[in-house]
């Protein structure tokens, strides 16, 4: 599994960074999810406002 940005759905509001347990995620222009940190918990899928982030 892992964690999918969808680009046209994040705004970089940044509520994904404040919960990830492993700051596994960076905002640039839309958050980018570091996959070597990323235990694919979920915590930013069930926090993302827009629904910008996907666990597959």
């Amino acid at each position: 599994m892992a964690v999918r940005v969808e680009a046209e759905k994040c705004t970089g509001c940044g509520s994904c960074v404040d919960v990830c347990p492993m700051a596994a995620i960076t905002v640039e222009e839309v958050a980018v999810i570091n996959e070597d940190e990323c235990v694919e918990c979920g915590t930013c899928v069930e926090e993302c406002p827009n629904g910008a982030l996907v666990l597959e």
